[in-house]
């Protein structure tokens, strides 16, 4: 357990505080990267290059530590912009704001209690609730409680005091620290990905619309016993605090569930993609977090007790137009025919694909073939590597590695000229099916994907 002056005894949610402490911070990011591009002038391009992203690296680690004693939404901006800024802003900074993730502190109980008092008054004599959180993140922090009266186990999510109303000015504060290091391109793409982290960040902390979908959510997997989905307790639920049944599991890459056999981790490998298929297919929307912290395994006993996915957070949900999930559906049942031709026509009509010259569209459509691979079968595709599917057309994740060749092969056509930012939208759906591919690595599943996908082609 960790001790209470670990703890931060409240977050600095001033906006002048904030606003001073991120503008020298990036003034001084700023200096230090025009110094070090001027010292450049004179070397030739490959010292250049080498210097430049040397600098760029020492400057980012610099902001984003900055950005790291702020806590609050702040953070969670730094997080989100890791998360889906790879195609706009440098690898260097990307690289920075991905270790905002291990950032994170606990506030301490006597501010979590005061909250707590505030938030539900007379309720909070209901509850018995442990001190030491559960678990922590940037917007809000999870205890786990227990109700008097019956015994029951829930967990309270609740949001930091002052986080929601700083978000906006926070997003500001971190586009202008970025503008003055001049270290980011300022391009329409790139306010446009603001825009859309900003309405990410509101939904996260918009609880009505989390216990919303976790309800919608619960009732469409109730009758499937390879899931669980807590039940939201409105009782104790206000604007600022979540409540939900607690649900005991083990992660997903904790010792006890590597070592169940094979035909377990099968199972539960396939049920994790099966999630994002009917997203696509049946449900049109989508929680786009693939973090491992958002599920949990109940494990069964391998015999009359089956071994189900907890599905914990609902925050970072998104929902897509009918023309987007048509295209989406195309693309899979293209990759399932392995059908390059047919991957091409699959992207015309969307205004992204359309930009791009027919010329150039064979090449991203590999793209999407390859991401697709697990779909095909070792009749229609000539290109699987050998060994990673067996007789019975079941694929190995851990030995294919998709995900991460994936992420290679996209690369390479991000290098294109002709490459511009894709759609936010399909950035949310193939982060979450890397999100799932990475899931059954880790697990090392071998699963049918291709039965599982047939059903709803």
């Amino acid at each position: 357990m960790s001790d209470q002056n670990d703890k931060l005894k409240q977050l600095k949610t001033s906006s002048m505080d904030r606003r001073l402490s991120i503008a020298k911070a990036s003034l001084l990011a700023g200096t230090r990267w025009a110094a070090s591009s001027a010292t450049t002038m004179f070397s030739n391009e490959a010292d250049k290059e080498k210097k430049r992203k040397k600098a760029m690296k020492e400057q980012a680690d610099y902001l984003v530590s900055e950005i790291g004693k702020l806590k609050g939404s702040i953070v969670k901006i730094g997080q989100m912009m890791a998360l889906y800024g790879e195609h706009f802003l440098p690898e260097e900074i990307t690289q920075a704001l991905n270790t905002l993730n291990n950032q994170t502190i606990a506030l301490a109980w006597p501010a979590i209690k005061e909250h707590l008092e505030q938030q539900l008054g007379s309720k909070l004599n209901d509850l018995t609730i442990d001190h030491e959180p559960l678990g922590t993140a940037s917007l809000a922090q999870v205890h786990r409680a227990t109700r008097k009266s019956d015994g029951l186990e829930i967990v309270l999510k609740i949001q930091y005091p002052g986080v929601a109303d700083a978000i906006d000015s926070d997003m500001s504060l971190f586009k202008n620290m970025l503008k003055l290091t001049r270290m980011v391109p300022q391009t329409r793409e790139f306010d446009q990905w603001f825009d859309e982290v900003r309405e990410m960040m509101h939904r996260e902390v918009d609880y009505d619309i989390e216990a919303a979908t976790t309800r919608r959510f619960a009732e469409r997997l109730k009758d499937d016993p390879r899931y669980i989905v807590p039940q939201i307790i409105d009782d104790y639920c206000t604007d600022q605090i979540l409540c939900m049944t607690f649900e005991r599991g083990v992660p997903i890459n904790s010792p006890v569930m590597l070592s169940l056999p094979q035909e377990r981790r099968n199972q539960i490998g396939e049920a994790s993609l099966e999630i994002a298929v009917r997203e696509i297919f049946e449900w049109g929307e989508m929680q786009t977090d693939p973090n491992f912290g958002n599920y949990l395994v109940r494990l069964g006993n391998g015999s009359d007790s089956q071994d189900k996915i907890i599905l914990l957070d609902f925050g970072a949900i998104r929902q897509f137009d009918e023309h987007l999930l048509s295209v989406a559906r195309n693309l899979i049942q293209a990759g399932y025919r392995h059908d390059s031709d047919e991957m091409v026509r699959a992207m015309t009509g969307y205004e992204f694909f359309d930009s791009i010259p027919q010329s150039i569209k064979p090449d991203m459509a590999k793209v999407f073939l390859l991401a697709t691979e697990a779909f095909s079968t070792t009749a229609n595709n000539p290109d699987l590597p050998e060994g990673v599917m067996d007789e019975q057309q079941r694929y190995d994740w851990k030995k294919s590695q998709l995900h991460s060749r994936v992420m290679q092969r996209a690369s390479k056509s991000m290098a294109s000229r002709y490459f511009s930012v894709p759609p936010k939208e399909f950035m949310f759906i193939s982060r979450k099916f890397i999100g799932a591919y990475t899931f059954m690595t880790v697990i090392d599943a071998k699963t049918n994907v291709r039965k599982m996908v047939a059903k709803f082609l």
